[in-house]
């Protein structure tokens, strides 16, 4: 609740300093005593557009701060945290003007956009009244007035996961589709790619073997000539096979003679008379096996271009041409079985779909149901009103599946209160319905009925008992009064059957000095009070009668006074 209201320098508000209790509190004073005013600073501190016009003249500063204690589940907290404020028991709100055409804002001394501001403001006070489009009258509203009427907090909370699972599967559907139908414009070339490398079926290393073979097959007259030198050098008459030959015969002829010191040497040569003739078949057959082949020379350049244009063709390398292969022959498997893989992607979007509606179904009814009970509510509490020909209505219209884009995470159901004042009167918004007293008190009954399910509010009517007296009056006072029950309700009035249902009284007045006028706010005695709503019921000059009637309203022993 608002339990602190603190204005400096704005219009004729040099500083004021205000504690509110809760229940009902009743402001009351001479009209332009300043009474909008307060409600000016108050919209300021709550987010409302700044209006430097409301700067006190002679000055270059006026400020605004409001205190509020708040249960830690009240839901602002969470959007506090969510900013990324620092939260404690108290919340503080500031707002400035100042003559350099800045208004900045703060909540619990940290600086805030005016939009946060704003988000926090209608979540603490609803102004009805004085800022149109708010609280009742901004029909966004109202579809949440009603489910918190419905409490049926489970049921949304599943038509949220449903509206999110259908919208997931619905993503995943048209990305599949998506990627159908741009494969299937590139469906001729992938056929054609798979194709050519079907034929062409690369192996990882091949290029590097084609490359050395090919490398071989033009290097055969220089091996031959190689070749033929080695064999020479082994086998010619003179070659090394000859001359090994006569060493080793020579030194068989004496091995005897020496006593075992010649065994090493004789196993030496025998070693390399061996490996003289591997040598010598290893040369005989490599000199066989290289004859010149120029078909296969001219298979290894074909294939060596064919394995490095598709490379090319493909962005990689030779040795990646394998795995490109696999791919692009998957990719190709997928295009021809895609039918499969949308029609199931296509079942779960049904299937979640399905699911939604069959909330958003229950939901409705639920809504219908409740609006009905609403409505009738709403209806017992207009005739006490001086309203007792007027009609109110709760459209809640579900939008057609040729409107499901519109279907959302709350449902297909639009909702907004209507309102008719006269008889014959078409049923319409009800910001449009009425104006003035009318709908100051349509307001007023509608906020009646729905006080005990709607998040914990200050509540403010600007003059909810404008051109009513008498009975109505005392039945606005009265209602007024069962809402300061259930929340902190402040109401600025000129009905003393309004002003003596208040547990609290404030009276705003203004008064003249030699260089300025100067609003005031006092908290009055029951005294002051009985003397304040004998002023109403008199008016400049208090008579006795007077005085006896007030005391008669406020209910106080004429004695104790």
């Amino acid at each position: 609740m608002l339990c602190f209201l603190s204005v400096k320098n704005i219009v004729l508000i040099e500083e004021l300093l205000l504690d509110f209790k809760s229940g009902l509190t009743v402001l009351t004073g001479e009209t332009g005593a300043g009474k909008s005013i307060l409600l000016d600073s108050l919209g300021l501190a709550l987010g409302a557009r700044a209006d430097f016009g409301l700067l006190r003249k002679g000055t270059d500063r006026a400020a605004v701060t409001a205190k509020f204690e708040l249960a830690a589940s009240h839901p602002v907290w969470a959007m506090l945290d969510e900013a990324g404020i620092e939260t404690t028991d108290e919340l503080i709100i500031k707002r400035q003007l100042r003559g350099d055409g800045k208004s900045p804002a703060s909540i619990n001394d940290e600086p805030v956009s005016v939009n946060l501001l704003r988000q926090v403001g209608d979540c603490l006070v609803e102004i009805q009244g004085q800022f149109e489009g708010r609280g009742l009258l901004d029909a966004r509203n109202h579809l949440g007035l009603l489910d918190r009427a419905c409490q049926h907090d489970d049921t949304l909370t599943k038509l949220k996961e449903a509206h999110h699972g259908w919208r997931l599967a619905g993503k995943a559907l048209a990305q599949a589709e998506a990627d159908l139908l741009k494969a299937k414009e590139e469906e001729e070339w992938l056929r054609d790619a798979v194709e050519q490398l079907d034929l062409l079926a690369p192996e990882i290393g091949e290029d590097e073997a084609l490359a050395n073979e090919r490398t071989l097959y033009t290097n055969l007259e220089k091996i031959a000539e190689a070749l033929g030198i080695a064999d020479d050098a082994l086998n010619a008459e003179a070659g090394a096979e000859t001359a090994i030959a006569r060493a080793l015969s020579s030194i068989e002829r004496v091995a005897d003679t020496a006593a075992g010191k010649l065994d090493s040497a004789l196993d030496s040569l025998h070693r390399t008379t061996a490996e003289l003739s591997e040598a010598s078949a290893a040369l005989s057959q490599a000199a066989a096996s290289l004859e010149a082949d120029p078909a296969r020379l001219l298979q290894i350049d074909d294939r060596l271009h064919e394995i490095r244009t598709q490379a090319r063709k493909h962005n990689c390398t030779t040795d990646e041409l394998p795995a490109m292969h696999e791919r692009l022959a998957r990719g190709l498997a997928a295009l021809d079985d895609s039918s499969g893989n949308l029609a199931e992607l296509k079942a779960k979007e049904r299937e979640w779909q399905a699911y939604y509606v069959k909330i958003a179904t229950l939901l409705s009814e639920r809504r219908r149901a409740v609006a009905a009970k609403l409505d009738e509510a709403v209806m017992a509490e207009l005739p006490p009103l001086k309203l007792e020909a007027a009609r109110f209505a709760t459209l809640c219209k579900p939008l057609g599946e040729a409107e499901a884009s519109a279907w959302t995470s709350q449902g297909w159901d639009v909702v907004r209160f209507e309102a008719a004042a006269n008889p014959g009167q078409d049923l319409a918004p009800i910001e449009k319905a009425a104006s003035g007293g009318e709908l100051a008190r349509f307001l007023l009954a509608l906020k009646v009925v729905l006080a005990r399910t709607e998040a914990p509010k200050t509540l403010i009517f600007d003059e909810v008992d404008s051109g009513v007296g008498g009975a109505v009056a005392a039945a606005v006072g009265e209602r007024l009064s069962r809402l300061g029950a259930v929340s902190q309700t402040l109401v600025i009035t000129h009905s003393p059957q309004v002003a003596a249902k208040g547990q609290h009284h404030y009276k705003i007045a203004k008064s003249a000095s030699d260089d300025a006028v100067i609003s005031r706010t006092d908290r009055l005695t029951e005294h002051e009070r009985a003397e304040e709503i004998a002023r109403m019921l008199a008016g400049e000059h208090i008579t006795p009668e007077a005085r006896a009637a007030a005391i008669t309203l406020l209910g106080f022993d004429d004695a104790a006074l």
